[in-house]
This record gives structure tokens, sequence and C-alpha cells, in this order.
């Protein structure tokens, strides 16, 4: 069996959020095609938390390039996807090294001008959409480059999936208590809306003390690092699902809440372009209020079009057909 190092950041590895997910699904989807992945982190990390002066993580990926070499050669790999632009230099060592970004050098998005040189290094490259491929493409010269979606658990979305059980004023928002994800304006609409029902889910425990400094209206209802399992329950009895995030690399929550059928609101950037269907309202700070209103008060308690369409493009099956392909160009 051939053996791919996956590099992560040892707190995306312990978190139960996008990161993580995506590393336990691609090592099931390896072992089904004959390839190891194995979990590569620095024992050392300069900080949990990436807004804190100077801690920024790339910084702390530069002084952790002998504790991933050691590690990757101590098992022999030549293969390595990284996950974080800071580890762009692992290509110096291993020539078949590829990025398979988390982030991206998006202005929105913390420590943007820090991630911007590591990628004028980036060769080639796995993206989850058509966007991030384009803009790979435009702003840093990178033209070798995969498109494979994160697929949805598909057995966890047929499980679950059950219209009779949602909750017609329930609204549901996953991120993460970060500038960019806005949850300040989460907090506001539950405000103007007692008569909705928000749950706000984070994927880190850390979040418990972070989200102690919003004065958090009663009908907020706050869940931290939940299952996949759980995640599509409650995923399931919501009837709108919300993104209000500045800028999304992987917007996972959104292909699962297309694959449960929910009423979609999502910001008008194009990196949510392929979030589409009959159900999927893009909008803005001004307007994001009034289409969750909206979508709340559709009478349909599911879309079928957007379970559809995810279905056909965002499932494991076309995750797994995606490396399959990937890995028999790549691992030759």
């Amino acid at each position: 069996m051939r053996k791919v190092g996956l590099v992560m950041r040892k707190i995306q590895f312990t978190e139960a959020q996008g990161p993580r997910v995506f590393a336990d699904r691609l090592k099931q989807i390896g072992l089904e095609l004959g390839v190891d992945i194995v979990f590569i982190s620095p024992e050392r990390h300069v900080s949990g938390y990436d807004w804190l002066p100077g801690y920024e993580h790339e910084k702390g990926d530069l002084v952790n390039y002998d504790v991933v070499l050691d590690q990757i050669h101590s098992q022999n790999i030549e293969h390595v996807i990284y996950t974080v632009s800071g580890f762009t230099f692992l290509k110096m060592f291993l020539p078949k090294s590829v990025l398979f970004p988390h982030s991206f050098p998006d202005p929105a998005l913390t420590g943007y001008e820090m991630m911007k040189p590591f990628y004028t290094m980036v060769d080639k490259a796995v993206v989850q959409t058509e966007f991030l491929k384009r803009e790979l493409g435009r702003n840093f010269g990178v033209h070798d480059v995969n498109v494979i979606p994160i697929g949805f658990n598909e057995e966890l979305a047929h499980r679950h999936y059950d219209p009779n059980q949602v909750v017609h004023n329930r609204v549901l928002w996953i991120g993460r208590d970060e500038e960019n994800r806005r949850p300040d304006l989460v907090l506001e609409y539950a405000r103007q809306n007692p008569d909705k029902e928000v749950y706000m889910v984070f994927g880190g425990r850390r979040y418990e003390e972070s989200m102690k400094k919003y004065d958090i209206p009663s009908n907020v209802k706050l869940q931290f690092a939940l299952t996949q399992d759980e995640v599509f329950a409650l995923m399931n009895s919501a009837k709108v699902y919300w993104s209000c995030s500045t800028f999304d690399t992987f917007a996972m929550p959104l292909t699962e809440a297309m694959a449960m059928g929910k009423m979609v609101v999502k910001p008008e950037h194009a990196c949510y372009g392929h979030i589409r269907s009959t159900h999927a309202f893009a909008g803005n700070e001004d307007n994001w209020f009034e289409l969750v209103n909206m979508a709340a008060a559709a009478p349909r308690s599911v879309s079928e079009d957007n379970r559809e369409y995810a279905f056909g493009a965002f499932s494991r099956t076309i995750m797994k057909e995606g490396y399959r392909n990937f890995f028999a160009d790549w691992l030759k």
C-alpha cells in the first residue's frame, strides 16, 4: 500500500470541524483505493489562537520543519499533501508535494499578507472548488490544479433525512468566533427576531471561552464540537441554513445543508458560486435578515432540488472518484 503524508496543524487534527472531518474522510477513501494516508503534524505549535499578535500560524509553521520532516522521513514517505501554506517549503525536500488549501490569501482573512509569499512558491494544488482553481491561476500562476470536493457523508445524509422533523422557525449557522465568520450578525439577527430559534454551532471547545464576550440572546442555542452524526441530526431539524462568512475555502456545512434539503441563505461572494440551486439565496449584510425570514416562511419544509443538486455535485462518491483519478496520476 502506497503511503501519502497529510500535513496539518496539531489544532486542526484535534478539533471537530472542517480540516479534521476532511482528514478522516480522505483516510477512509485512501484505504478503499489502496493508499495509506499518514497523519503528520508538528508536536509543537505557536498558538491555538491565530488572531493573537505575533502568533500568526505561518510564522509557527516555519519553526516546525524539522519536526515535520523527521516524521515524514521516518515513515519513508515521498508524497505529501500539505494543507497550510506555511509548509510550502516542503517541496524543497519532497518534490512530490501538493497543497490542499484550508485557507487562501483573500483580504477578508486573517494572515492575508503573510500567506501571499508562500503561495508564490506553490506549483501543484488540489482545491475544493472551481473558484479556487481560477484564483490560483489568476493570482499566483498555478495551473496544475485538480478540483475535488470534500464529499459529504451520504450515509448520514440518508439516515437523518426526515422532512417531518423540520422545525419551521429554526435557523442554523455553523462557524467560528472569528471576525470574517460574522457571529455578531447572527446574534443581532436573533435579537431582532425573537420568534426564531437560532442554533450556532462551533467546531472547537476553545470557542466556549471566546463566546463569553458576547451578550447571547435567550433564543440562541450554542453548541460546541459536535460529531458529524450530531451535526446531521441538527441540520435535519432546521428549516434554514445561513452562512454569512466573508470568504470561505471549504464551505463544507453549506454542501451538507444542501444535501439535507435545507433552504440556504449564503453570501454573494464568488467563492460560494458552487452553492447554487432553486432554494439557495445569495445576499449581503443589508438584506440577509430579510432573506432568512423569507426562507423560514416558505411553505415547503425542504428543498428536494437542493438535495438532488448536492448529491450530484458534492457527495462522497464524487470525492472518491476524484481522488481515484488524482492518485492514479500523482503516485505513478
